[in-house]
């Protein structure tokens, strides 16, 4: 980060893998915007209480909605700064490009976005061969969308437009 007069001016942690993925036309620049953010974040706690709630009766909803506030939260940190995946794989895209940016100190509490992603994928198009969520996972889910949650929440209060 460049800094001056206490407030940030550049976010340069991951810029390199931020241009690239710009470059690729997996990230496109769209306007900043903070209130945005905010009510992703705000969206994204509500999806956590109603998981919460339907845990037991609907534990493949309730995977979905907490899998969906993890990934509110992090395309909160995206949009704040004006950045928005593009195409197949945008949510493989958010992770990405959030680790760029955010990595190290926090690595294990967004790298969780990433089994999540794989099992909320294969509880929306089910195969014989591959479980979908259970309340078990729903009890590791929520915890975790929630710890990506708090740190999104953070950060976007920090971060400047791209």
């Amino acid at each position: 980060m460049t800094s001056s007069n206490d407030s940030i001016t550049r976010w340069d942690r991951g810029r390199a893998e931020i241009d690239q993925l710009i470059q690729q036309a997996r990230l496109t620049r769209v306007q900043p915007n903070r209130d945005l953010a905010k009510s992703f974040i705000a969206q994204a706690r509500l999806h956590l209480a109603a998981a919460a709630t339907l845990r037991t009766i609907d534990p493949a909803g309730a995977f979905t909605l907490a899998y969906d506030a993890a990934r509110l939260s992090l395309a909160a940190t995206l949009v704040n700064q004006g950045l928005r995946p593009r195409g197949e794989g945008a949510h493989a895209v958010l992770l990405e490009a959030v680790l760029a940016q955010l990595e190290p100190p926090k690595q294990k509490e967004i790298r969780e976005f990433d089994w999540m992603r794989r099992l909320r994928n294969d509880t929306q198009y089910p195969d014989v061969d591959r479980p979908t969520a259970r309340v078990d996972d729903v009890d590791q889910a929520i915890p975790a969308a929630e710890a990506i949650l708090e740190r999104a929440a953070k950060v976007i209060d920090i971060m400047p437009p791209y």
